[in-house]
């Protein structure tokens, strides 16, 4: 039987963390975070190395890993949320690939704390790998191929389909395209162990305390109001939940599968050997991972968003998602087609309006943020982290100079615009996928390029 929601299969094998203590009513410190996912915990363990004798404090709706963090497709990658052209006009060639260098190097900065931490997060560098299986998928990989050619920062190699076949065997590869600058995480794991981290380094970690409202010096919650010269909001897709930051980012959702571990037959069929993190060049992508004990766990989109920026509970995932997720799976990977689903799940993400994500601290009110990243967070969330703790410590530092830092947005549209606007251009993307799978044309559907324009992706 398939376990459904219960935030993710990723605590299943240790279970959900016990509750840490809620706050006790009101409360002094340096510096309060709201958020204890993995912007909020690497932000603090950065700043407890580079100022030890700050008082941090965590402030958790839930759990450590509850949101994102702990329900990922555990894909740590170099991607820049929202694609480095946009940076261009602003910031000029050096700077962003400067920026793309930093998120490389940030994906070997994870697996080296990982390792001096002690936290075995199942952590395998394999690159990342991009598949084409429509010609319009194929044509859209050819111009992405061009494109990078143009980073060599990025490392990014062109694929024949036999080449791509060498690395995994995917039902259907037109062509692939491959960077070194990824591995395969665990991610319940890296979040579990890197908790752990920051409480050795002093830091204190509040669970079961939801924040109201954000405002300069403090962070009101329902156990009382904590005072801080610095707040720093690290909330991601429940970001809407916050008074005064309903618009600012929408929570999208993501769903997920992952199958029984499959067979030594099934995996000589696959291939899969270099342990590449997948993905596709669909509007409506997937991503997928090979586990550390053998399964495939597959992602994708699901129900796309709830009127009103509402969000899930505990990953409950509706059963129509399950089945498109599971036929992506068999189309595939079809030596899993016969294989048992063990559990599915959902969580959500946070969306800025240009889909650009943001490291932010207001020097005079001491308020910072730091997030909207798109479901490429994993990497960015350390990136992220180490700025937000340099600008809070006041350092001029090349991550400071980063051309994310700063960057504002304006907000989403009012309700019922939102919602209309975010289920139609979801409508528009799938629609988009079935006419190209038919391979009426090789170009890019118009209806996806037009779903493109309106929603600023």
């Amino acid at each position: 039987m398939t376990v459904n929601g219960a935030v993710s299969f990723w605590f299943r094998g240790g279970g959900l963390p016990a509750q840490r203590p809620p706050l006790d009513g009101d409360e002094t410190c340096d510096v309060a975070i709201v958020g204890a996912g993995f912007t909020g915990l690497w932000t603090a363990y950065y700043l407890s190395a580079l100022d030890p004798a700050l008082r941090i404090l965590l402030l958790e709706s839930r759990f450590a890993g509850y949101g994102a963090s702990g329900r990922n497709g555990g894909w740590l990658t170099n991607s820049i949320t929202g694609g480095r052209e946009h940076y261009l006009r602003e910031h000029g060639r050096e700077a962003v690939g400067r920026f793309q260098l930093a998120a490389n190097e940030t994906v070997d900065e994870v697996i080296r704390v990982a390792a001096a931490e002690g936290i075995d997060a199942d952590i395998v560098k394999g690159g990342e790998l991009t598949v084409a299986r429509t010609p319009a998928q194929l044509a859209r990989l050819r111009a992405f191929a061009a494109a990078e050619a143009a980073w060599p920062e990025a490392g990014a190699t062109l694929l024949s389909a036999d080449e791509s076949a060498s690395r995994i065997r995917i039902a259907g590869t037109l062509g692939g395209l491959h960077h070194p600058h990824a591995a395969r995480i665990q991610p319940a794991k890296l979040v579990r162990g890197l908790a752990e981290a920051v409480e050795r380094r002093g830091v204190r970690i509040v669970e079961g305390t939801t924040v109201r409202e954000i405002r300069p010096g403090a962070a009101v919650t329902d156990r009382g109001t904590v005072t801080a010269r610095h707040i720093l909001r690290a909330t991601e897709g429940f970001t809407a939940d916050l008074r005064g930051h309903h618009r600012d980012w929408v929570p999208l959702n993501s769903s997920m599968i992952v199958t029984e571990p499959l067979p030594a037959s099934a995996w000589a069929e696959l291939g899969w050997q270099g342990r590449d993190v997948v993905g596709d060049l669909a509007h409506v992508y997937m991503y997928a991972q090979r586990t550390a004990d053998d399964r495939i766990a597959l992602g994708g989109r699901g129900v796309p968003y709830r009127f009103g920026s509402r969000v899930d509970v505990d990953g409950a995932t509706a059963p129509a998602t399950v089945d498109a997720l599971r036929r992506i799976l068999a189309e595939m990977f079809p030596a899993a087609s016969a294989a048992r689903i063990d559990h599915a799940w959902s969580g959500v993400l946070g969306v800025p309006r240009d889909w650009r994500a943001t490291v932010t601290l207001d020097a005079r009110t001491g308020l910072g943020w730091a997030g909207g990243y798109v479901g490429t967070g994993v990497t960015s969330t350390n990136l992220a982290g180490r700025t937000l703790a340099d600008l809070v410590l006041g350092r001029d530092t090349e991550l400071t100079r980063l051309p994310w830092v700063g960057h504002r947005v304006r907000p989403w549209e009012v309700e019922p615009l939102r919602f209309a606007g975010v289920r139609g251009l979801y409508a528009a993307y799938r629609l988009a996928d079935r006419q190209e799978d038919r391979g009426v044309s090789a170009r890019t559907s118009p209806l996806a390029l037009l779903a493109d324009r309106v929603s600023g992706h």
